[in-house]
């Protein structure tokens, strides 16, 4: 008894051409972004912030990062979040509000860490103010770091002049 043999070619070329057309777009992408996670980078309450985060910050694009509870913009990238990192106690750093949420902001040369103040878990960004406005940053996540509850704000020395004397 003879088998029929259907001929290869028609189906094996339409195998190669999906399987070639993946390998095309899969290399025409962006490469992943190496991100360390946060210590508390799986507590629940980042997920909220996750899903909420913007497809770009200015015309910066979100990239893929290979870790839980981080992100990254731009193409070398120039906005790094990672939520879950330790909350900031009481400091003399700067904070700023943006719309309703509190920012730490600790200068360095040339990155920035800008961290969510009054907020457990606590989210922190990572830029570079001379590649990218940090009032852009700022304003474009702060929507989404509010999804995580403050509990808690900032002080300035106003403030403190109006306590009530102890």
């Amino acid at each position: 008894m003879h088998q029929l043999r259907t001929p290869v070619s028609a189906r094996l070329l339409r195998i190669l051409a999906v399987a070639a057309a993946s390998a095309a777009a899969l290399t025409a992408c962006a490469p992943v972004v190496d991100v360390t996670p946060a210590k508390d980078s799986a507590n629940a309450a980042c997920a909220p912030m996750m899903v909420s985060l913007p497809d770009a910050i200015g015309d910066s694009k979100v990239r893929k990062t290979n870790s839980q509870g981080t992100a990254a913009w731009g193409d070398p990238s120039l906005v790094i979040l990672r939520c879950g990192v330790n909350v900031p106690g009481p400091t003399t750093d700067r904070c700023v509000t943006v719309n309703g949420v509190d920012w730490v902001i600790k200068e360095g040369d040339p990155v920035w860490t800008l961290t969510t103040f009054g907020r457990e878990p606590a989210t922190e960004i990572l830029m570079d103010p001379n590649k990218i406005s940090s009032a852009t940053v700022l304003a474009d996540l702060s929507a989404s770091a509010a999804k995580i509850k403050a509990t808690r704000g900032c002080v300035g020395q106003e403030d403190l002049q109006n306590l009530p004397p102890s």
